[in-house]
């Protein structure tokens, strides 16, 4: 039952509050009342003062735009050669001085002055004068010379010197040390103009300046048509310059001096009145809100309780959600860490008797599930296996889902066999299918397991060493249980130290590529080479592609990796324009990398020619072939590349790919030609690839050929070309510049007996 001497209690305090809240109100009320009064009127100024200030900064910009606008063409090799008091070469002098100024960014005049101030050109009227036309300018714009030359700049008002913070930014201009500039508005011939002046400094040899600088000056007129410009970037319309100073309601007269303290106009626009707004519109409504205000007060503590009561309950369910899994209804990741560091330091190294097991969890082939069956289907997996996996457990094992198709259990404390009895329940709860949308489906699990505090002494170190044991279970072939040892945590940390220093060696231009030759069947001759990656480790030497290349797949490096050979086998192949050049390409460029257009920017960059190239490509990558692959491979051969299967003859090797994909070449593997002398079936499958490939218009290229009689077999049965240790071994460009140069002489014994068969 109630209280009631506790509800009055409330009310009363309720009464009280709603009291207080009136009066909180009513003062604030009256007080923003007034606020917004003074704001409206505060807002007015303001507006006027922004107005002051941009139409002042829109003048400063015209003066760095003139500058910017001298400086594309006063800071220029040429004009420091085709300007001098010596030789004036009028025609480039029009064109890129007077013409351009004039006509591009509507400059009025246009003058240059030599090293002693003197003039040597002058362009007004669209026309180039007589430079003496420059001395009725030449007191006008002395303080502005002053300034450029000798920094004097106590004649004229000072202004920013945004040339000066925008040259700041510049890349090739940057080395322009000694260029000087200068701009101002001043009165010229009675009227107001924008006058500018910058040295002519070559930007490339700076050798070619000699003495002191040639100087470009212009003048611009403020005219009724630059002010318009200005009004309306400026939004202001009506900005008008006049002679004499405008009145009006909400006009704004603003005496127009120049740099050299000359009054030149008046600046005249309407000026924006937002406080009006405030003062007859705003301010009617909130006192209307304000009353509204008092009225709403009383319902809102009506509702108060009920507010609060509905809040205490959502809180409760957001805790809940926060730390359970909505799928399957288990505890999540967060609970889980939270469960584990709870155990860590109530119990720690110091009760190792208390020890606990962490085992990670993670569905065999969940990916398959998901995109056969859909996933709906997996989700109902992922709930059912939750189930499943707490009836297999202790009242004290705690289970969560991990995310994804993954699951934590924490069963503490644990014996001694703990861990292969924990281990045994997992691998009971998948004992039997389940029934998932009417199908049975038999999935199974592989299981990392770790112990506290021996293999960790905080949540992450734990569950990180239970995925490194999962990571071996499912390297091992799945469907099993392994305890983590420290073995394990070496492997993945080699694997990441091979991984850092393979990022590194890329960075940095510690790879190589070599090239190993191929062989013409007909002639003997060296008639291409196919580039391979090569990596000196600083510790562990010479490594094997095969070793590094996993680790660059499963960190995301290979795309990178296969564009630098791409790279660099361009880069070298200019030194053998006759040879081909093979280079592969993994199944994780075609999937990652736009090859296309990577491709395309290669032989830009290099300027070699496509048909050159012979692109080999594994039969992983027309395995699960889709558009996306066709499209790639006919990308190749409009741009002139040519392609090959590779290592025909591995893994998923199928005649059809000879006929459905139109490649140049065929690459027969080692695996077929080191067993052509024992067995006959090996020399039919080959002389059927060959036909075949041979009939369909493709060469035929026999890897690995490690001797005489390998090679003599191969061309016998129709290869057109050979490749093997036989010939040579893969070597560096240097060493196969010198491989070319001595080759057919090395060789000819050899070669002559290819060339008899």
């Amino acid at each position: 039952m109630n209280n009631p001497t506790r509800v009055n209690h409330f009310s009363v305090d309720l009464h009280r509050l709603t009291i207080l809240i009136g009066a909180a109100i009513a003062f604030f009320g009256v007080s923003l009342l007034a606020i917004i009064a003074y704001a409206g009127w505060s807002a007015n100024q303001t507006a006027t003062e922004i107005e002051r200030t941009l139409l002042e900064n829109a003048l400063n910009q015209s003066i760095a735009r003139a500058l910017n606008e001298q400086k594309s063409i006063a800071w220029w090799d040429d004009p420091v050669i085709k300007i001098t008091d010596k030789v004036l070469d009028m025609e480039f002098t029009d064109a890129n001085f007077g013409v351009f100024l004039t006509e591009t960014y509507a400059h009025d005049e246009v003058y240059i002055l030599n090293a002693k101030d003197q003039p040597i050109y002058a362009y007004a009227d669209s026309k180039s004068l007589d430079p003496s036309a420059f001395n009725k300018r030449s007191a006008e714009l002395d303080a502005l010379i002053a300034e450029i030359r000798r920094d004097d700049t106590s004649r004229l008002q000072a202004r920013p010197d945004m040339m000066a913070e925008s040259k700041g930014r510049y890349r090739v201009l940057t080395g322009v040390q000694v260029a000087s500039w200068s701009g101002h508005i001043i009165s010229v011939d009675g009227r107001p103009a924008v006058v500018a002046g910058m040295t002519i400094v070559p930007n490339v040899d700076k050798t070619l300046l000699k003495g002191t600088p040639n100087l470009l000056l212009s003048i611009t007129f403020i005219d009724e048509a630059f002010i318009n410009d200005v009004g309306h970037s400026l939004l202001l319309p009506d900005l008008s310059l006049t002679p004499k100073a405008a009145a009006g309601d909400g006009i704004v007269s603003e005496p127009f001096v120049g740099d050299d303290h000359i009054l030149v106009g008046y600046l005249n626009w309407s000026t924006r009145r937002p406080g009006q707004v405030l003062l007859t519109i705003i301010l009617p409504l909130v006192a209307f809100a304000i009353l509204g205000t008092g009225v709403l007060t009383a319902v809102m503590f009506r509702r108060l309780r009920r507010t609060s009561e509905e809040l205490a309950k959502r809180e409760a369910q957001a805790r809940y959600e926060a730390k359970h899994d909505p799928l399957s209804g288990l505890p999540n990741r967060a609970q889980m860490v939270e469960k584990i560091e709870t155990f860590l330091r109530n119990h720690g190294s110091k009760n190792a008797h208390r020890q606990a097991i962490a085992a990670y969890i993670d569905i065999d082939r969940f990916k398959d599930i998901n995109d056969t069956l859909g996933h709906e289907a997996g989700d109902n997996l992922i709930k059912a296996v939750a189930a499943r996996l707490q009836t297999r457990l202790r009242p004290s094992d705690f289970l969560s889902r991990f995310g994804g198709d993954e699951f934590a259990i924490l069963c503490s404390p644990a014996g001694e066999d703990a861990g292969a009895s924990l281990a045994a329940r997992i691998a009971a709860a998948f004992s039997t299918p389940f029934n998932i949308q009417q199908q049975t489906i038999r999935v199974t699990a592989s299981v990392g397991i770790a112990s506290a505090p021996e293999n960790g002494t905080t949540a992450d170190e734990l569950m990180r060493h239970a995925d490194i044991a999962l990571y071996e279970a499912k390297s091992q072939g799945r469907d099993r249980a392994i305890t983590f040892c420290r073995e394990m945590a070496e492997k993945v940390e080699h694997r990441r130290s091979i991984e850092i220093d393979l990022r590194n060696a890329l960075e940095e231009e510690k790879l190589r590529v070599h090239y190993q030759p191929t062989i013409s069947c007909a002639t003997g001759d060296i008639v291409g080479v196919e580039a391979l990656l090569r990596w000196n480790h600083p510790v562990h030497g010479e490594m094997s592609p095969s070793d590094f290349i996993p680790i660059a797949e499963n960190s995301g490096l290979l795309p990178a990796l296969g564009e630098w050979v791409l790279d660099r086998a361009m880069r070298d192949s200019k030194r053998w324009p006759h040879l081909e050049v093979g280079v592969n390409l993994s199944p994780v460029q075609f999937r990652h990398v736009d090859l296309a257009a990577a491709l395309r920017n290669l032989v830009a960059k290099h300027d070699v020619d496509p048909s050159r190239f012979v692109l080999e490509i594994t039969e992983g990558v027309l395995l699960d072939a889709t558009e996306h692959t066709h499209a790639i491979l006919d990308a190749f051969r409009l741009m002139g590349f040519k392609t090959a299967l590779d290592d025909f003859g591995t893994r998923y090797s199928s005649l059809s790919y000879l006929c459905n994909f139109s490649f140049d070449k065929i690459k027969i593997d080692r695996s077929f030609v080191g067993r052509l002398s024992g067995l006959d079936s090996s020399k039919t499958i080959v002389h059927s690839v060959v036909t075949l490939g041979r009939a369909l218009g493709m060469d035929i290229v026999a890897e690995g050929i490690e001797t005489e009689a390998e090679a003599e077999m191969m061309t016998r049965l129709g290869c057109t070309e050979l490749q093997g240790f036989y010939f040579s071994k893969a070597v560096d460009a240097d060493a196969l510049a010198e491989l070319l140069r001595t080759f057919p002489r090395q060789r000819f014994g050899q070669v002559a007996s290819l060339r008899a068969i």
